[in-house]
């Protein structure tokens, strides 16, 4: 890659982020999208696109979070950025002066192996008929058991795990760089997005997915680290948390 890549962690304080989403009118009985809002508020403190794809972690019993992100700038450079443009009430949600960060190595080499830990909205694109709103988004378990009959998912040993598993493998032969080696479904539930013009958006997967992967091809492995994986990486899916091997994951 021609920039260096940094990862770069920000606390978040998560009860004046919520105050802050009700004022601007991104909160309601519907859903709260908290992707949708970390979005907006990452864009109008560093400028679009600068801090992506992120993941949000949440500790327990802490009104504290730790935000992690890929950025072609430093910590250094984007707290200067952020002094300059981000108004009081970002700055309170996200200290300028608590960025940290470091930058990513310059060379894969490939043969090494890496744990992961990936938030991703496994889904498929669809145009069917059937569809009203014409082409839309389908979880990819259920995109699968729709052509089949009832029980044969079973019989065959579809769980969701495998299905979402050999999702992630196509993507990575897709992005190239890296081949999965290992893969399971660590958290799983259904969420409703927020997306761009402030309407709601499908409910769809929110799967956690951890392995281990194989760097095949070292620039194709950077770029998918700074492109991140599958669609909704805008809105803190699809970023790839390396660790050893075996180590245990960053819990949310």
């Amino acid at each position: 890659m021609s920039a260096a890549l940094h990862l770069i962690r920000a606390p978040i304080d998560m009860r004046a982020l919520h105050r802050w989403a009700g004022e601007r009118g991104l909160m309601s009985d519907r859903t709260f999208d908290e992707g949708y809002a970390l979005h907006k508020l990452l864009g109008e403190c560093f400028g679009p696109g600068r801090l992506q794809p992120f993941r949000l972690l949440v500790p327990p019993r802490t009104g504290w979070a730790s935000l992690y992100a890929y950025a072609v700038a430093s910590a250094a450079k984007l707290a200067e950025d952020a002094k300059a443009v981000a108004p009081p009430e970002h700055t309170r949600i996200l200290p300028p002066n608590a960025l940290e960060g470091k930058e990513m190595p310059g060379d894969w080499p490939a043969g090494r192996r890496f744990g992961f830990d990936l938030r991703v909205r496994p889904v498929r694109r669809t145009d069917r008929p059937s569809d009203r709103s014409g082409a839309v988004e389908v979880d990819a378990f259920v995109h699968e058991a729709r052509d089949m009959p009832e029980g044969e998912m079973t019989r065959r040993g579809r769980t969701r795990e495998v299905v979402y598993r050999d999702w992630l493998a196509r993507q990575f032969e897709r992005l190239g760089g890296a081949q999965l080696e290992r893969c399971g479904l660590a958290a799983f539930r259904r969420a409703r997005c927020v997306r761009a013009d402030g309407a709601y958006g499908s409910e769809g997967p929110d799967a956690t997915l951890q392995g281990a992967l194989l760097v095949t091809d070292g620039d194709a492995f950077a770029r998918m680290l700074a492109r991140g994986v599958g669609r909704h990486r805008a809105y803190g899916y699809g970023m790839l948390l390396l660790r050893p091997v075996g180590a245990k994951a960053l819990r949310r």
